[in-house]
Parts: C-alpha cells; structure tokens; sequence
C-alpha cells in the first residue's frame, strides 16, 4: 500500500482550527508533504461554500417575499435538520467528479447549483423544493447570486481538473448536537449520520483527521475570528450563537472512537444494495486526533511572512504525529 495518505476527512467543531490546519497544509512543498505528513499536495473539498450558498439563496427569496428554505432565519439553524445530509450528497458529488475530472461549465451556475441542491434533498427524502420557486422569482434569486456561486463552481473546477496522481484529497466539514446531548447523537445531527452517508468510493480510502477543542474554546474562537461582512470567507466566517448551542455544543467524535472495536478506528456499519439483495457493510475508518486545546493553529490566519518558528515547529509536529497514526493503521488495512 502506498505510503501517500489517499483522501483525509478533516473534522472539527467550527473555529476549531480545521481551515488554519488546512491552509497550513497546503503550504508545505511536496517533500514535506509526503515525508512528514504522508499526503501529497492537496486537493481540498469544503461543505462550507454550500452552507453559504443556501444563506444567499434564503437572503435573496426572502427580499423578494417568499419563505426561507432552508434557514429558521439568517442568524438561525436549518428549518430541516436533514439538510446536513445535503451537504454530505453534494460532497459526494464533488469526490466523484475530482476522481473523474469531470467539470461543468453550465449557462447559470447559480441556477445548477439550485438543481444540484434538490437533486441532494431527493436522495436524503426531502422534498426537493427549490424547484417550485417561481420562474420569475427564481430567475431574479439566480442573477443576484450569480457572481458567489461562479466563484465557487471555478474553484471547484480547478479542482476537479487537476491530476490526481500521488496528491492526497481534504475534504473540511464540521457536525455536531446540541449542547449537553447525551451520546450516541439522534440523526441526523453528529458525525455518525453523516458518515454513514458519504459513498462506497469515498469510505474506501477515507482516514480522518480530528481537531480537538472542547465546545467551549469553539464558541470563544468562533467569536473572535469573526470579521463584518465575511460570511463567504472560510477562515473568517463566524457562526451565529444559536447555531453553536443547537448544532455545535458537542460532538460525537470522541465517543465513537470510544465504541470501535479496532484502535485508532471509528466503525461505519452501511446497508449496500448489491442489485440483488441488501448488505451490511463495515468500515473501519483510521482515526488520527491532532489536539488544539493548546491553541497551535490561530496563528495561519496571519500572512505567512509573520508565522514564527516556534508556533510552525509545534503545529507541524502535532500534525505530523497523528497523520502518522493514520498512515501506520491504512497499512495495516481498514
């Protein structure tokens, strides 16, 4: 088995230094990359794009007056709680095409990423509703948020485009459940549904990579990141206090790591329609936890000519020492 991790799920509560963590990969040179952390470069997924696309999307319909979709409000969590599973499809497809190289170049990407989203709501039972927006309302919705969903389709593209070969895939997402939930989470909230979720082809090479900070810290960074106007920005969003409470005040990493029968392993258990009948399939996903209770990522979000030797020596060898446990348990098989 190769030496180079394949594709690494990068997980943590929100502000907890997942896109510090992915930035600062990003800027290493291929050899440290592959001697120190077993990655090649990277090719980095994200779901938060889509959760600011359906904000701009609800910002839009609610201006023209209609109902929001998806959100309680825009300072409020999901109407539905089953739209984290519409992130996980829409990932699902964006691995599918990076494998593939495929890309799509369409008349409105506002428009097909409308499309996409129902077609995601389909395949998690929802109603697919953003279809029966009016012609003319949805038209006016799609021209005013045309400029942020090309932004994001382009980045995605360039992505997609690019040649797999000895590179590793990040794919950046945070889940939770409400604050002082017991375990194991009720779906659809927590990482245990939304795992579940992602594709055969995903499950097969994914290992994890979790960023621990108590729910705590994550509300005190959440704020302090924050910056005015900065909601499409992934290191500088903040996350609305309600949203915290309710979405993030825990998170189930750490006890499904507790129930696996392996070491350094959550245990996926996925029903797999063969085509002729239904099977249970078990996968052993390789855990690497990379603890931030001490803070060693904040500093990324400054321009690079300031990071310091010190901060940079510690983050490295934080990150280093679990991605080695991922690379040692992927050897051994999953």
């Amino acid at each position: 088995m190769s030496d180079i991790l394949d594709t690494i799920l990068l997980l943590a509560l929100p502000a907890s230094g997942k896109s510090e963590t992915r930035t600062y990969m990003a800027s290493l040179s291929p050899e440290q990359c592959k001697k120190d952390m077993h990655m090649g470069a990277t090719l980095q997924l994200d779901d938060y794009p889509y959760v600011h696309m359906m904000h701009r999307f609800d910002d839009e319909l609610k201006a023209r007056g209609q109902d929001y979709i998806f959100y309680k409000g825009p300072n409020r969590p999901f109407i539905n709680p089953y739209c984290w599973g519409v992130l996980i499809e829409l990932l699902n497809e964006d691995y599918h095409n990076l494998l593939n190289k495929i890309t799509h170049k369409p008349e409105s990407a506002a428009d097909h990423l409308m499309d996409r989203m129902d077609a995601a709501m389909a395949k998690v039972g929802m109603e697919p509703v953003l279809g029966n927006i009016p012609h003319r309302i949805r038209k006016e919705v799609c021209a005013a948020c045309e400029a942020d969903a090309k932004k994001e389709l382009d980045i995605l593209n360039k992505t997609c485009s690019q040649d797999r070969k000895g590179k590793t895939i990040v794919i950046e997402l945070a889940r939770g459940g409400q604050n002082g939930a017991a375990f194991p989470l009720c779906p659809p909230r927590g990482y245990q549904y939304s795992l579940e979720l992602f594709s055969e082809e995903l499950l097969e090479k994914a290992t994890i990579l979790y960023v621990k900070v108590t729910p705590e810290d994550s509300r005190r960074k959440n704020i302090e990141r924050g910056l005015p106007n900065a909601q499409g920005s992934i290191l500088n969003h903040s996350v609305p206090m309600e949203v915290m409470l309710e979405e993030y005040g825990c998170d189930d990493m750490e006890y499904m790591i507790s129930q696996s029968d392996k070491p350094n392993t959550i245990r996926i258990d996925k029903l797999i329609n063969d085509g002729k009948r239904f099977e249970m399939k078990h996968h052993y996903i390789p855990v690497g936890v990379f603890d931030n209770t001490a803070d060693l990522t904040t500093f990324v979000r400054g321009d690079k000519k300031s990071w310091k030797k010190k901060d940079i020596e510690k983050i490295h060898k934080g990150l280093s020492d679990a991605l080695a446990i991922l690379a040692e348990r992927s050897k051994k098989g999953k």
